[in-house]
């Protein structure tokens, strides 16, 4: 079915003679050795080579806002869905068609993150989202709801030792209890996007999901100047019962020789039915507007990169969490390099998260929630004010 597809464009395309004898992809270092593998079954099936470029991360997105207006640069990137609002609004990416994509096999989150104003501008190879990582020398299953979380996790704070720790002033982090209550950084519509001027971050919810945070600190659970080195090193050590964080941490833990399962906090109930619901980072492939040859390149990011084959060969040379959920299937049947049911327990976490708003707005977000949450979990302020003082932060960042 696929080659029939390929064939079909290549006559297409040869009858009006507009498509050149090649694609060009800006890919980091990961990905460039199997893109190059699949693009020349691709090049078997069509005649199209592909040419796979390593460019750094952090300088696709800069360089493609140079080359793409100027009809340079390539016709496929490798990029994170928060350069979706950036890119479409100066009209250097395309949309993919949805009726193209097998779209029930991706994490709804992840489908969500490239969808711009009703329109899929990307597809999602990768997912990412925090969750709780236990040692099973100390939990054998982690509660459900977040008053014997907290239960437990007092039975393991001693002089020595912590029953749970993250770096709480990280709004990355905390977000999962202040979205899970109800809270919203800006409001969203498939349809419609982002709504800037409707800002939740005050809300009922997130004053509730703040005081849970407050909680942490109050019942002496988190030592206060708790940071990131610190929860990792002590996770690693085997001085910490259970801490928040990501699946980038997942081989270095394994590799420390921790016996450690994950829970989705998506599974923790905070109260009255809500869960944890943590942020979400997407990163896919995205197609150049400006491109003469955006049918064969789309062709090549639906049916070759982007099949379950494809991303578990993203998964093996980058081990990001697949955000194709069928990927799993592939990884119980070869191995990878992290367990399948650390990767599933992600998965789970990432599938209902929310995506980061993939808008310039977000900027001044970070730091004005990172100290109002510093004021809150200090005692400085308390929750309802310091939210206040954050949204006003935010609000005046944004009409400047």
């Amino acid at each position: 079915m696929k080659k029939l597809l390929v064939l079909s464009l290549v006559a297409l395309f040869a009858t009006v003679a507009v498509f050149a004898n090649s694609i060009v992809v800006w890919s980091s270092e990961q990905q460039v050795d199997f893109m190059r593998r699949i693009g020349e079954e691709f090049a078997r099936d069509t005649g199209i080579n592909v040419e796979v470029e390593q460019v750094n991360f952090g300088d696709i997105k800069s360089k493609f806002l140079t080359a793409a207006p100027a009809g340079e640069g390539p016709d496929i990137i490798v990029g994170a869905h928060d350069w979706v609002g950036e890119l479409v609004t100066n009209g250097l990416i395309e949309p993919i068609p949805k009726s193209a994509v097998e779209v029930d096999k991706y994490a709804d989150s992840g489908i969500d993150a490239f969808t711009w104003e009703g329109k899929l501008y990307g597809l999602p190879y990768a997912i990412e989202s925090v969750s709780i990582y236990y040692n099973k020398d100390y939990v054998d299953e982690v509660p459900t709801n977040i008053e014997d979380f907290k239960a437990l996790a007092k039975e393991y704070t001693t002089d020595e030792t912590v029953g749970f720790i993250y770096r709480a002033e990280d709004f990355y982090f905390s977000s999962t209890f202040i979205q899970g209550k109800g809270g919203y950084v800006f409001d969203w519509s498939a349809e419609e996007g982002y709504d800037v001027s409707d800002i939740g971050l005050n809300n009922e919810g997130a004053i509730a999901g703040a005081k849970i945070i407050q909680s942490f600190y109050e019942e002496g659970i988190i030592p206060q100047g708790a940071n990131y080195d610190t929860m990792n090193s002590m996770f690693k050590e085997g001085l910490a019962a259970m801490v928040l964080n990501g699946p980038w941490a997942a081989k270095e833990y394994l590799d420390a020789g921790i016996d450690y399962g994950v829970f989705p906090v998506t599974e923790l109930n905070l109260g009255d039915g809500d869960t944890g619901k943590p942020f979400v980072g997407v990163q896919g492939l995205m197609i150049n507007a400006r491109s003469e040859n955006k049918a064969f390149a789309t062709e090549f990011v639906v049916n070759y990169l982007a099949t379950q084959e494809g991303i578990y060969n993203f998964y093996i040379a980058d081990p990001r969490l697949p955000a194709r959920e069928d990927v799993s299937q592939i990884i119980v049947e070869r191995g990878g390099p992290i367990p399948e049911d650390i990767v599933s327990s992600f998965q789970k976490a990432a599938a209902g998260g929310v995506p980061m708003p993939s808008v310039p707005e977000m900027a001044p977000v970070w730091s004005a929630m990172e100290e109002a949450i510093l004021n809150i979990i200090s005692g400085t302020q308390e929750v309802e004010p310091a939210l206040n003082d954050a949204v006003n932060k935010i609000t005046t960042a944004i009409s400047e």
